[in-house]
């Protein structure tokens, strides 16, 4: 079991790392404790499902997201989907207006790969 909590802490910290959330922010959104969710993302918490409930709220994610299982992808494509979280947490925290000078830049750089 141990194994389990440690991985789901990892990718906790993962997700909230990637929304440029500090411990004491992502406890302000889910209201815990910020020293409780160290512990979660230690694995050194045996946590309720809705504490876990509590905490994807507040990194704003799904559960599926949480659970998608990295092991058996590729360096390439875990690469990828970590990218893919970051960009997606920016997005959420941009305005239309930034969001479409984020699609032009975008654009540019999709030409030059080309």
């Amino acid at each position: 079991m141990t194994k389990l909590r440690n991985t789901v802490g990892e990718r906790i910290r993962k997700f909230r790392k990637a929304k440029g959330l500090t411990q004491q922010q992502l406890a302000e959104l889910s209201g815990l404790d910020d020293a409780y969710i160290g512990s979660v993302e230690r694995g050194e918490r045996n946590f309720s499902i809705d504490t876990l409930e509590k905490i994807v709220g507040g990194l704003n994610i799904s559960l599926s997201n949480l659970f998608l299982d990295y092991n058996d992808a590729n360096q390439q494509d875990a690469a990828r989907r970590d990218a893919i979280v970051e960009y997606v947490s920016l997005l959420n925290e941009l305005n239309s207006e930034q969001v479409e000078t984020l699609r032009k830049i975008l654009d540019t750089l999709k030409g030059a790969f080309n």
